[in-house]
């Protein structure tokens, strides 16, 4: 299969790197690289009916993907469902309100998209170990991916981070070391010593190509409508790698022809415990300030500081979107709302974006006449 992928490009300064060589960020600016592909022969050779005979998962998408076949490494990265949420739409008033269930991917979260990708990239390039900050989840998809290729991965994750990950990443055989702090203190430990260590870091958006998984949520989601868009795209935001991913993705379909220039208005939902993107987009500000003190019941949602804030306000403020925050006390009443409802079992990540359904609704921000997704990021986890 040929691989389209042209380079890579900083997403700020636009400075051009060599994919053939591992790459974190730009070396000018310090920003996050995204991959460029030949978008123009694309358009010219490809068709959504080429899709048809393809099976159901990200990987149908492989000419907007960065890793030749042989190189996969895949866990079964199923095409997640789309799911009409009809009861909880008529509790709310909102009778198109549909939900992307990402609990079905291998390790039970969205966090499968990026980390296939990122590992079966380094496996492409011969990287031989990988190191990741993580406050769960993305260190569970690390180590089960990192383990199905052969690559000894390196995780720092908070003492407080959820049991589950903590032991996933321990069963896949991955080094585990917890720390006292958040995700941004795990991410300094990461930086300090991955040259001396020989780690190749795979922090969300500091390597290009987690984004390029979570971008494939945005090429289902519109497939699934038949390759149209929805009015409102809900998203919890911690990192803010999907807001990225499905902003980069809808641009790359359109310019292959196969979707106009509409796109959804993103929401990005955060905790009012940790809610730095919310407080840039309220203040009008290009980039968002640290957040100091962050707490929440949502791990996903703890991440005071982002290295890709630029990139969701953007997408927000271009969308003609917003940001939003909900208190945890909300969270955990949608975790038992969507389930009684819908009987969708969530994570406290995606409880938060039907925690913002009501305040939404009743600021006259989501129109009882529109098409919403909500994205659930993960199931339930005790």
């Amino acid at each position: 299969m040929k691989n389209y992928l042209r380079h890579l490009e900083c997403s700020s300064c636009n400075e051009v790197y060599p994919y053939e060589i591992p790459q974190n960020v730009c070396h000018s600016c310090g920003k996050p690289l995204f991959a460029r592909y030949t978008l123009g022969q694309l358009a010219d050779t490809w068709r959504p009916e080429h899709l048809q005979s393809r099976p159901p998962s990200l990987w149908r998408y492989r000419e907007l993907l960065p890793v030749c076949d042989d190189n996969i490494v895949s866990l079964g990265e199923t095409m997640t469902p789309l799911i009409h949420a009809k009861k909880l739409g008529d509790q709310l008033g909102l009778p198109k309100l549909w939900i992307k269930d990402e609990s079905r991917l291998p390790t039970g979260s969205f966090k499968a998209r990026g980390l296939a990708m990122a590992v079966s990239k380094a496996k492409e390039l011969g990287i031989s170990k990988l190191a990741i900050p993580s406050a769960g989840n993305a260190a569970t998809a690390l180590s089960v991916y990192a383990a199905c290729a052969g690559i000894p991965a390196h995780i720092f994750m908070p003492t407080d981070t959820p049991a589950f990950n903590r032991e996933t990443c321990r069963l896949s055989g991955a080094n585990v070391t917890l720390i006292d702090g958040l995700i941004t203190d795990a991410g300094k430990i990461v930086a300090e010593r991955k040259t001396d260590e020989g780690w190749f870091n795979v922090s969300t958006l500091k390597e290009p190509y987690r984004v390029e998984g979570k971008k494939t949520m945005g090429f289902e989601l519109a497939e699934q409508l038949g390759w149209k868009l929805p009015d409102v795209i809900i998203y919890p935001t911690g990192g803010g790698t999907g807001i990225v991913g499905m902003w980069k993705g809808f641009a790359e379909l359109e310019a292959i022809g196969w979707i106009g220039k509409k796109r959804p208005r993103f929401i990005a939902v955060q905790a009012t415990g940790c809610a730095p993107i919310v407080k840039a987009w309220e203040e009008e500000k290009p980039a968002a300030e640290p957040w100091q003190d962050a707490q929440t019941i949502a791990s996903g949602l703890r991440v005071p500081q982002a290295i890709g804030d630029f990139l969701i306000l953007d997408a927000i403020r271009k969308s003609n979107g917003a940001a939003v925050a909900v208190t945890d006390n909300a969270i955990g009443q949608a975790m038992q709302l969507l389930p009684t409802a819908e009987g969708i079992l969530t994570c406290p990540e995606g409880a938060a974006t039907v925690a913002a359904l009501k305040p939404l609704i009743a600021n006259g921000i989501i129109k009882p006449t529109e098409q919403v997704v909500l994205f659930n990021t993960g199931g339930y986890q005790a």
